[in-house]
């Protein structure tokens, strides 16, 4: 799953980049509002991790102009403006949760956590193929409740493709669900990517459930 975090404090950009890289998000970062302009409008985020107090354009700027232009994107206001009216009024503008700094990781986690379900219409976060479970919440895929051992790119490419049983994931989708704007992703890597989940899959006991569609991509069933 793939977030943009707007945050104009490097080290404590840089914190929750981290943390969230950790868990197996796909993070871009900018600092600055004009910068966060461009990416907002790219459309391939599944959360926004907004900062109000930016160079540039500020927050709500941001805020309302992507709702004006009809982007849905679901948003977590990071502030440090925490009385009511302040977050009345990011809500209002068409922020989905708002979030008062200093904060603890994981309720900020959580929180993301809960817009992407909200995202795809699942406020359970556990999702389920056969008897194979993914608790979004922590993180962990299960076959016949052993945990299997996945790397970070693994996991989110399961759980992208297991949220989304029966269509076809393309290479590129795939791409972009693992990679940030930092780093490349070849469409090697995703077929070893996909092999090593096979693998670990089969090794668990679980039968084969990641099917190739030749020319067009992947899909689990």
């Amino acid at each position: 799953m793939r977030v943009l975090l707007v945050e104009d404090s490097a080290s404590l950009c840089n914190s929750i980049r981290h943390g969230l890289e950790r868990v197996g998000y796909a993070v871009d970062s900018v600092s600055d509002g004009n910068q966060a302009g461009a990416y907002i409008a790219s459309g391939l985020y599944d959360v926004i991790v907004l900062d109000l107090m930016l160079p540039g354009r500020d927050g709500l700027t941001l805020l309302k102009e992507m709702r004006a232009a009809g982007n849905q994107t679901h948003v977590l206001i990071l502030s440090a403006m925490g009385q009511v009216e302040d977050r009345i009024g990011g809500l209002e503008l068409g922020a989905d949760d708002y979030l008062i700094k200093p904060f603890a990781f994981n309720e900020l986690k959580a929180r993301v956590d809960a817009l992407v379900r909200r995202r795809y219409q699942d406020k359970r976060p556990l999702l389920a193929l056969g008897e194979l479970r993914i608790d979004t919440a922590i993180r962990e895929v299960c076959w016949r409740s052993a945990p299997l051992p996945l790397t970070a790119n693994e996991y989110t490419a399961l759980e992208a493709l297991v949220r989304h049983q029966g269509q076809v994931l393309s290479r590129a989708q795939l791409i972009e669900r693992t990679r940030d704007g930092n780093s490349e992703i070849s469409d090697n890597a995703v077929e070893v990517l996909i092999c090593g989940l096979r693998r670990k899959l089969a090794a668990a006991g679980a039968p084969a459930m990641i099917h190739t569609r030749r020319g067009f991509g992947y899909y689990v069933s």
